[in-house]
């Protein structure tokens, strides 16, 4: 019995030794060539096989082309063509993120109910009389909100909000400035998702066209411009829209980053317009504001004032007209120089002729002078001073030596002296601006010598403009001047 089993065992095993492999048979090798040449494969099972392959091919050169480009990734991306599927979708879904978020924001009602549940919970501090609220009062207002207005208002009552405000010694912060946050939070979320809208190719940057008509589209809203009228709409637009530029797009590129416009004070300056003056304001102190309608009408005032010929530009000769041709040649030689390009405006030959003189045609177009009389009027400021110092740096090295400033205060002080003023030296004013500056190079100034003495500005002006020295070399007579006002009055 177990010689027979094993017998079958062993007959067994000895027949599996005797069939071939798959790949030894004849059949089986012919099949495979048959298939591997695809005669025997139908259309689709081709097309397929075709598109593995390309696709493997496409892998490969990928693959390679990574290797040899190292660790660098891809930093452009192209933007999709007008009117394709993928520009289609984008914009869909850029529309319903931006209407989602559009309507987690607090409107005026959901505001001004806000406002009754901070004062409604409140305690009064004995000392200041001003109204507060410790932490289980924010708690509190947070429920009350939450059933008044909604879910959307939680998120400004979070702990961390809460402690970003100044407290008391009992713990308490002021209800008025954490409500004024809000404001703002609502505020600066609006202006971005408007600004969003307008922004056709979705790179988070506008160009001038879409800057200038977010602008247009927040004139009516905005308690003192209500009254312009609708002709002027579109030049106090483009005047509004290139302060924006000139502080926003310092490198000049024509597009300005949507989260730089919204962190600047341009946007704040603009916003101020939304109040109603009760009281009588003065044309100077609406001057001060550059978006207001009094300023925008200045400037056209000026530039028409300025361009005799009325063809739209400037000449460097009507240019040294403007702040009654205080400011020296020099620097109106410079500003054509390095701000207003060549052959920029197309006018006629004989203007041409009768306006240069030399073989270099520049003229000053509207937006050039906007630039510069931004320029003059915010030296202070990081953009202007490095709108003037590209002026003043007669050699384009970077920074200013000895030389340059004997060269610019020349002309300053050839209209001091023609001004009938008194004899004065180069060579101490020199020595004056070097001892306000204290540059890190005793040989050289710099610009970041010029921003970081808190003074670019003033030497700035000293150099440019006679009317600029003058009120820098009479400034303890113009501080007592200022003093004395409020003196009489207390008298």
């Amino acid at each position: 019995m177990y010689s027979g089993s094993s017998d079958g065992e062993s007959h067994d095993t000895s027949t599996q030794r005797k069939i071939p492999p798959a790949s030894s048979m004849l059949w089986v090798r012919n099949l495979r060539r048959y298939i591997g040449s695809g005669a025997g494969l139908g259309s689709e099972a081709l097309m397929e096989l075709e598109t593995k392959r390309i696709l493997l091919e496409i892998f490969k050169d990928k693959q390679q082309k990574s290797q040899e480009a190292g660790t660098i990734p891809s930093f452009y991306k192209k933007k999709p063509e007008e009117g394709s599927i993928s520009q289609r979708v984008q914009k869909l879904a850029k529309y319903r993120f931006l209407k989602k978020q559009s309507d987690l924001l607090l409107n005026s009602d959901d505001l001004a109910a806000m406002w009754n549940c901070l004062r409604e919970n409140c305690v009064i501090d004995d000392a200041t009389g001003a109204e507060k609220m410790n932490y289980e009062d924010f708690c509190h207002i947070a429920s009350v909100c939450t059933e008044q207005i909604g879910p959307k208002c939680r998120r400004f009552f979070s702990p961390s909000n809460f402690m970003k405000f100044e407290k008391d010694e009992a713990g308490r912060i002021a209800i008025l400035p954490f409500y004024l946050y809000v404001m703002r939070t609502v505020s600066l979320t609006q202006a971005r998702i408007d600004m969003s809208e307008l922004d056709e190719d979705s790179d988070g940057f506008l160009q001038n066209n879409e800057m200038e008509s977010y602008i247009s589209g927040l004139i009516p809203n905005l308690a003192q411009l209500r009254d312009m009228p609708e002709a002027f709409y579109q030049m106090y637009c483009r005047i509004a829209s290139q302060k924006f530029f000139f502080f926003c797009d310092p490198h000049r590129r024509g597009r300005a980053c949507i989260k730089k416009i919204l962190l600047s004070n341009c946007l704040q300056e603009l916003m101020e317009l939304h109040q109603e003056s009760e009281e009588e304001v003065t044309d100077t102190e609406q001057a001060e504001n550059w978006f207001s309608l009094t300023s925008a009408q200045r400037i056209c005032d000026m530039f028409l004032a300025l361009d005799k010929d009325m063809s739209g530009t400037l000449c460097k000769q009507e240019l040294k007209e403007y702040a009654d041709g205080t400011l020296t040649d020099i620097f109106i030689e410079r500003v054509f120089d390095e701000h207003v390009r060549r052959g920029k405006s197309v006018i006629d030959e004989q203007v041409r002729r009768d306006k240069s003189s030399s073989g270099s045609f520049r003229e000053m177009d509207f937006d050039s002078f906007l630039d510069f009389v931004l320029a003059l009027e915010n030296k202070d400021t990081p953009e202007g001073l490095t709108y003037l110092f590209r002026c003043l740096d007669l050699q384009g090295r970077g920074y200013l030596t000895t030389a340059d400033i004997h060269s610019l205060f020349r002309d300053v002080h050839q209209k001091w002296i023609e001004g009938g003023n008194y004899e004065l030296c180069i060579e101490d004013v020199r020595d004056e601006i070097w001892d306000m500056v204290k540059p890190s190079d005793p040989l050289k100034i710099t610009l970041a010598d010029l921003l970081g003495c808190k003074q670019g500005g003033t030497v700035a002006s000293m150099l440019i403009d006679v009317r600029g020295f003058w009120a820098h070399d009479n400034r303890e007579n113009l501080l007592q001047e200022e003093e004395e006002p409020p003196e009489e009055e207390s008298q």
